[in-house]
């Protein structure tokens, strides 16, 4: 009987404490719900508050939740794009707001295209009166090309500005890879396609750089000239040409360089900055030291909720690499995307199209899929409109075919008509180790690709001559869209990559412009008036699980985003190694045939990971 007892109370035991861990969860499920909302009620007089903690988006990517689980960091903060336009648009005219801040103390980046976007805005709050206060640790490329538009810029007396442009090295991985035994055996067509160079060669060639070089200037020239319009007064040349010698002549004081050279205005610490700030709007509720009053942006966009006024013009977004299958938001994953836009068609009222690209390319089967769906529209008589945002190359140029007229920034990177194919063998790594291969064919291919004794000629032969149709596919595409002949696109294809200035000389685009001049040239070809239509925004569904995250992650700074010069550097050093483990990965993972522009990772926003890795962790991954 005692045993009987005592079991029975453990039995208890165990449903009481599986009773709590269930009710445990359902709060915390119900507390992550409706923290993950904004609060439309918090809204108040005072400063609109931006807080650019992490990289401005295009798409934020759905966070994974077992890599944000398992993550010794936070995943880095994504922030949209429209929605800062948007709020910035609100501010102009909402009497609630007096002032707009702009906390870039944890701002880790954004394409070059998005941020002049984000300029123009400022401008127009500035326009409309209304003055726009900037505050950072340290100032770098992206950051200050957002500050400058600033009416005020407040620097952290121990931080600096550290302005480098765009270029550096990259990696190549021809000597580690035959020291491994490992061949990467090429497919590929186009004088400029330096996609797969980093796996065949130990340098970079004299056409990658040629054209490389060229969007460097281009793009660099254009930084210059925004910073210089917005801020005419700050002296950059010295800071940019002889960096060394002007810090050395102000003996390493980095604060007190960028205040002579006028680059900032004030310096002072978050608090001091605080202080300023309330002496404008008033303090905060609960006077907190260095606090003023403001209502942060999410809270101002839910207050107005989503515009529904009007007729609907869809807006689809290709954002990330173009891969095949299905993918939550952030992903441009060719059959979602596609069922997205076929849904819509055939459920919505659409009036017009924007296809909004901001992506490398990828699969060419996937860009195929997302070309047909946006052709689907024309086929209805709906105007189409792209809008290329930072990049709108190889396979994200593909997708934007259909469109009957095409924008880009300036400043886009575009291009890049070409294709290639790649697979790895490791018939020299097997042999060091004692494996050989050996066998019967029935056929010349019999057993190929073979990744064990290498690849034969026959069908390497194959592999190429595939690979040259689907660059004459490419070429017929465009040529078919653009009105050229493929002649004349070939002499601007080969893999070469432009800038959009350039691309809109070439033909290759129409006109310059941002999203906002897409959705009006959608609704002026749908003969819609400039008030009586609203964007429909055709994405993937938040999963629950994502919701959850959102809600459940703290909401204060990030403590991986870098905030002195030291800071920026060691993160600059922690992409470059992501990115020889993403090209590695690459080599051995990728599927099928590939329109994707590999270079263009050096003029994207950086891409957010859930945990940093350091140059150490890489490389012993990587031998392993």
């Amino acid at each position: 009987m005692q045993f009987m007892r005592v079991s029975w109370k453990i039995l208890v035991g165990v449903k009481d404490l599986f009773v709590l861990l269930f009710l445990a969860l359902f709060f915390a499920a119900v507390f992550a719900l409706l923290n993950a909302n904004p609060n439309p009620a918090v809204v108040r007089d005072g400063a609109l508050l931006l807080k650019l903690d992490g990289v401005i988006a295009e798409q934020p990517a759905e966070i994974d939740p077992l890599t944000a689980l398992t993550a010794s960091t936070a995943p880095v903060g994504e922030i949209r794009q429209r929605d800062i336009i948007r709020a910035l648009k609100l501010a102009q005219s909402d009497k609630r707001v007096k002032v707009v801040v702009l906390d870039m103390e944890r701002f880790m980046g954004g394409g070059q295209a998005s941020l002049a976007a984000i300029g123009d805005s400022i401008d127009a709050v500035k326009k409309a009166g209304k003055p726009v206060y900037a505050f950072a640790t340290a100032y770098t490329d992206d950051s200050y090309q957002l500050a400058a538009h600033a009416t005020q810029i407040w620097m952290d007396p121990l931080g600096g500005a550290l302005l480098a442009g765009p270029g550096g090295s990259q990696p190549y991985y021809k000597g580690l890879l035959d020291q491994l035994g490992i061949k990467a055996n090429i497919y590929r067509v186009g004088t400029f396609k330096s996609a797969v160079e980093p796996f065949m060669r130990s340098d970079q060639s004299a056409e990658s750089k040629m054209a490389i070089k060229g969007v460097y200037d281009e793009i660099w020239g254009q930084w210059k000239a925004d910073v210089a319009k917005a801020r005419p007064q700050a002296q950059l040349d010295q800071l940019l040409n002889n960096p060394a010698d002007a810090v050395e002549a102000a003996k390493g004081d980095l604060g007190q360089l960028a205040l002579s050279t006028k680059l900032v205005d004030k310096l002072g610490d978050k608090i001091a900055f605080g202080k300023f700030i309330a002496s404008k709007v008033g303090a905060d509720d609960k006077k907190t030291t260095g606090g003023f009053a403001h209502t942060p942006m999410d809270a101002l966009l839910a207050s107005y909720g989503a515009p529904s006024a009007g007729e609907q013009i869809g807006v689809v977004t290709v954002a990330g690499t173009i891969v095949d299958g299905e993918g939550g938001p952030g992903s441009a994953a060719g059959d979602t995307i596609s069922a997205l836009i076929y849904e819509a068609l055939d459920s919505k009222d659409l009036k017009a199209l924007v296809v909004r690209v901001d992506s490398p390319g990828g699969s060419v089967t996937a860009s195929e899929k997302i070309r047909l769906a946006i052709a689907a529209a024309k086929a209805k008589d709906i105007p189409v409109v792209v809008s290329m945002a930072n990049l709108a190359a190889s396979g994200g140029y593909w997708v934007s075919l259909p469109a009957d007229v095409i924008f880009a920034d300036p400043s886009t990177i575009t291009g890049s008509i070409g294709i290639f194919g790649v697979i790895p063998s490791a018939e020299a790594g097997l042999a060091k180790i004692g494996v050989n291969a050996d066998g019967v064919k029935t056929t010349p291919l019999s057993g190929e690709p073979d990744v064990l004794n290498g690849f034969s000629p026959e069908f390497d032969r194959v592999a190429q001559s595939a690979i040259e149709n689907g660059y004459r596919q490419f070429l017929t595409r465009v040529a078919t869209a653009r009105k050229k002949t493929t002649e004349q696109v070939d002499t601007v294809a080969q893999g070469r990559v432009w800038a959009g200035g350039t691309a809109r000389k070439l033909g290759l685009v129409d006109r310059s412009g941002n999203m906002n001049d897409a959705l009006a040239e959608a609704a002026k070809r749908a003969g819609l008036k400039p008030d009586a239509w609203h964007a429909v925004y055709i994405e993937p569904p938040t999963s629950f699980a994502d919701t959850l995250l959102q809600g459940l992650m703290p909401k204060q700074a990030q403590s991986n985003a870098p905030m002195d010069i030291f800071a920026h550097a060691a993160w600059q050093q922690s992409l470059f190694m992501q990115r020889v483990a993403s090209d590695l990965e690459l080599l051995m993972s990728v599927k099928g045939v590939q329109a994707r522009c590999m270079e263009c990772g050096d003029f994207a926003p950086p891409a957010p990971a859930a945990a940093e890795k350091n140059w150490l962790s890489v490389l012993l991954k990587v031998f392993s």
